[in-house]
């Protein structure tokens, strides 16, 4: 018994990259929602909408990433979305459309973007799977787009049990 246990995974060079280290802080995130503005939930009327907007408290967005969206089944004019922008520009750090959603996937695909795909040539990658959060497929596509033509190979899972995805030749 004087055998040592030795870790195969630590010492096999594998760099494991969780995309949920790529969220968005929650805290920062905000969503603007015009169904309250909009008449019995259905209808934006120019003149309420344009006279409630400098009532609103635009603090609350103030250095945040801000997505603008309608909960509501409604048809909202291109012109208001405008308007809300100009009212948001001033306090929030960045804009977007969609659902609170659509932003942190936004968010992430910025931050997997911004990876250097250099300090990964020639590395042995998994992605891991089976995180605490669900991640949205495109962060998968897009880190595998961003490592593919550099990495040495590229795999999902956790380094103690992975499926293979590519391999350089």
């Amino acid at each position: 018994m004087d055998e040592m246990i030795v870790n195969k995974v630590a010492e096999s060079g594998i760099i494991t990259l969780n995309l949920e280290d790529f969220l968005p802080d929650p805290a920062q995130l905000a969503v603007f929602d015009l169904k309250p503005f909009l008449f019995r939930e259905m209808i934006l009327r120019e003149k309420d909408f344009r006279a409630a907007l400098p009532l609103h408290d635009w603090e609350q967005y103030r250095d945040k990433q801000v997505t603008v969206t309608c909960s509501a089944d409604a048809i909202i004019p291109q012109w208001a979305y405008m308007l809300v922008a100009t009212a948001l520009s001033p306090v929030a750090a960045s804009l977007a459309f969609g659902t609170l959603e659509t932003l942190t996937e936004k968010k992430i695909l910025e931050r997997i973007g911004a990876i250097d795909p250099l300090d990964y040539a020639d590395k042995r990658v998994v992605i891991k799977g089976c995180g605490d959060k669900i991640m949205p497929e495109a962060a998968f596509i897009a880190i595998t787009a961003k490592l593919q033509p550099v990495v040495k190979s590229l795999m999902y899972g956790e380094p103690c049990s992975t499926v293979p995805v590519y391999k350089k030749k």
